[in-house]
């Protein structure tokens, strides 16, 4: 398939090596009643992760001051090693965070703002709704000094037109008398769910001299990453999504260059070196630099899930046959399975001309349901709601795929249109996408008789 994929650590033990597919689901620990099709929003672990999680919890009750002062520090470097192998990244530019969100804040937070009110963030129509409200919250915080400006895209777009879309923005920017100073985009975005030309968009923005944050919430395990080749300025993953790591996990990325812009993480804790008066620390003393030991402890929580990381990478390599083995699989599985659900719904999945918005692990069907008026591709057969209807629909659908069919897909609206994005998984194969086609041709069947 011409992926390039990397592989980590070494050829998987192919003794242990297992098929993926259907027979896996026996391997994590869902309801045997509940098909999960939508992996990309919360995630899943295998059984082997849940309990090496309660490991590392039962190792910290047993002697809580040796773990957390000296053992955890150990093991978090490992697993810190383990995933900048796998973004190839040096070690000491890693660090992890809960989630995406809290990269992104943390980014945002820290960053110095000019003061004659001409720094203007800017970020694509399809940014993940809690980034944006990130932007908004600096825009709020300073009384409107900063400008926060949306880049308005519609799928399906060529990577190209994106990139082109991104430059006008800046050119409009400063056309209007200021500077584009920071951009949020992503690997993969959210809904819909394609893939986003972030390698190139970062390239741009160096060229452009705009700061680059790559909200990669959707990437680590899902597409191949090399940090270092793309050299972002900020870049954050959920390891909790696609990696098979406990929630909630997410790798931060800074490369040297920009670590000393980051002065504080959320909350500041014992890592954080005031100017005025540098207190000590309680902890152990370290050797290791100023932006990994200010990440390293932020106050006592449950970081099990952080030490997860190198034994999902492991799991990974052992069990499921390495990094290549699992992209192919679900980037084919992704392409074949939305093929099939759009055709057996006789609709269409969203795709551009040269192919790349699905070379990811999920696809975007559209429904035969549409708002307020039908398309120019409808069909006779297809259910048509009325505006004032649409969000009672919407809520409708989500909860009805819940209740009634014991299963979920990420339900969202594009051109005048409901549309379903569907997760691609190692416990999933061609049966459970033809159950999802029968699940969404009888949704759409009984949206049609209720409001159509």
């Amino acid at each position: 398939m011409g992926h390039n994929l990397p592989i980590i650590n070494g050829p998987p033990k192919q003794s242990h090596v297992k098929q993926l597919g259907g027979a896996l689901k026996k391997d994590f620990p869902f309801d045997p009643e509940w098909l999960n099709l939508n992996h990309g929003s919360f995630g899943s672990i295998p059984n082997a992760m849940c309990a090496r999680l309660r490991h590392y919890q039962d190792a910290t009750e047993a002697r809580p001051d040796q773990f957390i002062r000296y053992d955890y520090p150990r093991l978090l470097d490992e697993s810190r090693a383990a995933v900048a192998d796998l973004v190839n990244a040096p070690v000491e530019t890693v660090v992890f965070v809960t989630n995406a969100t809290d990269g992104v804040n943390t980014v945002f937070r820290n960053l110095t703002w000019a003061e004659d009110g001409k720094d203007v963030i800017l970020t694509f129509s399809t940014v993940y709704e809690a980034c944006a409200n990130v932007a908004d919250f600096i825009v709020d915080y300073y009384n409107g000094e900063i400008e926060h400006r949306p880049i308005p895209i519609s799928y399906p777009l060529e990577d190209d037109e994106i990139l082109e879309a991104f430059r006008d923005a800046v050119r409009r920017v400063e056309a209007d008398g200021k500077r584009a100073r920071v951009c949020i985009f992503d690997v993969v975005s959210s809904r819909p769910g394609v893939l986003f030309p972030w390698v190139d968009v970062t390239k741009a923005c160096k060229e452009l001299g705009v700061i680059s944050m790559v909200d990669g919430a959707q990437g680590i395990g899902m597409v191949p990453l090399d940090l270092t080749a793309a050299d972002p300025d900020y870049f954050v993953s959920n390891c909790h999504k696609w990696l098979h790591v406990p929630r909630g996990c997410a790798v931060f990325y800074v490369p040297l260059r920009n670590q000393h812009l980051l002065p504080t993480t959320l909350a500041t804790s014992n890592g954080y070196i005031a100017k005025s008066s540098p207190r000590g620390s309680p902890l152990p003393p370290s050797a290791k630099g100023v932006f990994v030991n200010n990440f390293e402890f932020m106050g006592t929580k449950d970081n099990g899930p952080f030490l997860c990381v190198k034994d999902a990478i492991a799991w990974r390599r052992d069990v499921l046959g390495g990094e290549d083995r699992i992209l192919a699989y679900l980037w084919d599985l992704n392409k074949r399975g939305s093929l099939h659900v759009a055709g057996a719904l006789g609709t269409e999945i969203l795709e551009n001309s040269k192919g790349t918005l699905t070379n990811c692990s999920m696809g975007n069907v559209a429904l035969p349901i549409w708002i307020g008026e039908k398309g120019e591709n409808a069909r006779d057969s297809d259910a048509l709601v009325a505006d004032k209807d649409a969000g009672t629909v919407f809520q409708w659908i989500a909860r009805t795929m819940v209740d009634d069919y014991k299963t979920f897909m990420s339900l969202f609206v594009l051109n005048n249109r409901f549309w379903v994005r569907i997760s691609a998984q190692v416990y999933l194969d061609m049966r459970d996408y033809e159950v999802a086609a029968n699940v969404l041709k009888e949704l759409s069947a009984r949206v049609s008789a209720k409001w159509g």
